[in-house]
């Protein structure tokens, strides 16, 4: 199964990958790594979050 698959034709990360790379400069290649990044990041900050407020609700109504 690709990872494609998991994401409608219409979505972002689907554009970003099928993007030519070829035409970038190795500094612009850097930039868009560095922004790449940051995005990560990001995501993986809200993702702690939402598990953090999971566990916490999960804690909440634990049953005895």
């Amino acid at each position: 199964m690709d990872e494609e698959d998991d994401f409608k034709p219409g979505d972002p990360i689907v554009q970003i990958g099928k993007e030519d790379l070829d035409p970038l400069s190795v500094h612009e290649l850097d930039k868009r790594i560095a922004l790449l990044k940051a995005e990560i990041t990001r995501t993986e900050a809200h993702k702690a979050g939402k598990s953090s407020h999971l566990s916490a609700a999960d804690a909440l109504f634990k049953k005895s």
